[in-house]
């Protein structure tokens, strides 16, 4: 489906630019926080990218589309919480965390109900 692409695209570019942006902004000891946030930002904007591709010339299993929502609200959960975190020094936002977390667990978990294309 074309908005899981438009979701990826959006998510990948967002991360770069955050990235760049939030390099030089946070203090020693937040770096490893915001590159947490930016490495699972990332590597879930690929796997969303990778459903986008995979439903693209075919109408979508709904586990594809759960899945592709499951891992928009855990990068918008996981990823944003830590940001926020970093951004604002509000230690609170992580409590946020886990639950982006689980998202992007389930996310993975329902990748395993995909039936594979018919050749």
């Amino acid at each position: 489906m074309k908005w899981i692409l438009i979701a990826a695209a959006l998510f990948g570019a967002s991360s770069v630019i955050l990235g760049a942006a939030l390099k030089h902004a946070v203090v020693t000891s937040e770096f490893d926080t915001l590159q947490t946030a930016l490495r699972y930002h990332q590597i879930h904007s690929v796997v969303l990218l990778a459903l986008g591709l995979y439903t693209l010339n075919q109408t979508p299993q709904r586990s594809v589309i759960i899945s592709a929502c499951l891992f928009i609200v855990g990068i918008i959960i996981f990823s944003g919480s830590l940001y926020l975190m970093v951004l604002y020094d509000i230690p609170q936002f992580g409590k946020l965390t886990p639950v982006g977390g689980i998202s992007l667990i389930f996310g993975w978990l329902s990748l395993a109900l995909i039936k594979p294309k018919k050749a």
